[in-house]
């Protein structure tokens, strides 16, 4: 099993670095294999080299070497800087084409899946202790009421999952996004799994946000990235495919999906119920990870593989909660907040806040008189995007007409013409 890890909300969390092959948890094969295609690919590599591009330490490509060398796979061309320059033979190069066309996985070593298991479970999101301070850091750029950033602290503690529904622009975008800025520890991510020689990519540099400096790989298993908690967010591309395993016919290693991507984070479903399938499709298929925390993958043989399904799933939607699901699975997703419009003096407050970002002077007069046209003229709610869109405008207009932009009644009589249709 992995070795144990420090605390990882501490800057000294390492993971102890194998010395051994058998300290790995990956079969030996599998690392003979991996560095006999990288050491194809390169031609030739120093010792050294070869478990920089493992990121598994000297003494293990030590170990693999000797093993490929006594199998007359590879052969020493010379000495550099203390260590061997090698190449594969002719019986080497056979054995790595052959092992290419099974896969073309040259990356880091993996991890085995009762390591990642564990990894996993051990930084759990339901471990992180979430408190109001957290709460009130993640959302003071967004403008929300008491209650509400209750409602969201009390949701965020259950480490589980919550619907934000409400009418179109009220902010529930935004209030997704800022969910992950709650946490502010970091988790170990692999680069890969293996399971049965198959290789399942986990690391993904669009959606993990490595801490940098990572420690060195003498200091830990390089095998493992240091992150911030994993946010991934998808909206209405989200297929049921994208919740497998996907299959590279081409490269012949898998891509973790986007739930396993997401472990010990957030996944953010946005416009839930618009995406290119029914929505049930994806409540079916998440009815036993949200309820017992574990997911059932597919390999290409027909294997299923179950893996830890540690992530806080936000459904964020416009839609009545109740005609995209049924009761019984809304009793699954413990939390239910509704986003509502803004009173007078939130929307207020957002415009200030705005106003000095986009360097317009703020004029309370003139952001009454826009209240009561919203209210009262165009019988419009105080929705939270209005704010953003109506300076937009102005700042727009101001630059066409090459002027500075300023807020006057004219300037947000014109905004609000472009911006809203025309009564019927």
């Amino acid at each position: 099993m992995l070795p144990v890890m420090d605390n990882p909300s501490t800057t000294s969390a390492t993971i102890a670095v194998p010395k051994t092959v058998d300290e790995t948890g990956v079969r030996r094969n599998v690392l003979e294999e991996l560095a006999l295609k990288i050491l194809y690919t390169s031609v030739e590599l120093t010792l050294r080299e070869l478990a920089t591009r493992m990121r598994v330490s000297l003494p293990v490509v030590q170990e693999i070497f000797q093993s490929l060398r006594k199998g007359v796979l590879v052969e020493i061309k010379g000495l550099t800087e203390g260590t061997y320059l090698i190449t594969t033979t002719s019986e080497g190069k056979t054995r790595a084409l052959e092992q290419l066309s099974q896969n073309h996985y040259l990356g880091p070593a993996p991890v085995s899946l009762p390591d990642y298991v564990q990894r996993v479970r051990s930084q759990s999101v339901r471990n992180f202790a979430v408190r109001p301070d957290d709460l009130e850091r993640a959302f003071s750029h967004l403008v929300l009421s008491q209650p509400m950033i209750t409602q969201l602290g009390t949701a965020l503690v259950s480490g589980t999952s919550i619907v934000l529904y409400g009418s179109t622009g009220t902010g529930k975008s935004s209030v997704a996004e800022a969910i992950p800025e709650v946490y502010h520890d970091r988790v170990w991510v692999p680069h890969a799994v293996e399971i049965d020689n198959q290789i399942i990519t986990i690391y993904d540099p669009i959606v993990h946000r490595p801490v940098e400096p990572q420690p060195s790989q003498l200091e830990t298993d390089g095998r493992w990235m240091l992150c911030r908690r994993p946010r991934v967010t998808v909206g209405g591309e989200l297929t049921i495919d994208m919740m497998d395993l996907q299959y590279n016919p081409v490269s012949r290693f898998y891509v973790a999906p986007v739930q396993m991507k997401a472990n010990n984070g957030v996944l953010i479903i946005d416009d839930f119920g618009r995406q290119r399938m029914r929505p049930e499709e994806l409540l079916n298929r998440w009815t036993v990870p949200l309820d017992r925390a574990i997911d059932f993958l597919t390999l290409a043989g027909g294997r299923k593989i179950d893996v830890p399904f540690d992530l806080f799933v936000v459904f964020a939607t416009n839609l009545d909660p109740k005609s995209l699901a049924d009761e019984a699975f809304l009793r699954r997703i413990h939390n239910k907040i509704k986003v509502d419009f803004m009173d007078a003096q939130q929307f207020k407050e957002v415009f200030h806040r705005l106003c000095g970002q986009y360097g317009l002077e703020y004029e309370p007069v003139v952001v009454d008189r826009l209240v009561t046209m919203l209210q009262k003229e165009l019988n419009q709610p105080l929705r939270a995007c209005y704010p953003l869109d109506i300076i937009s405008q102005i700042r727009w207009a101001a630059q066409y007409q090459g002027i500075k932009p300023h807020l006057d009644p004219d300037t947000i009589a014109a905004a609000c013409h472009n911006y809203f249709l025309a009564p019927a």
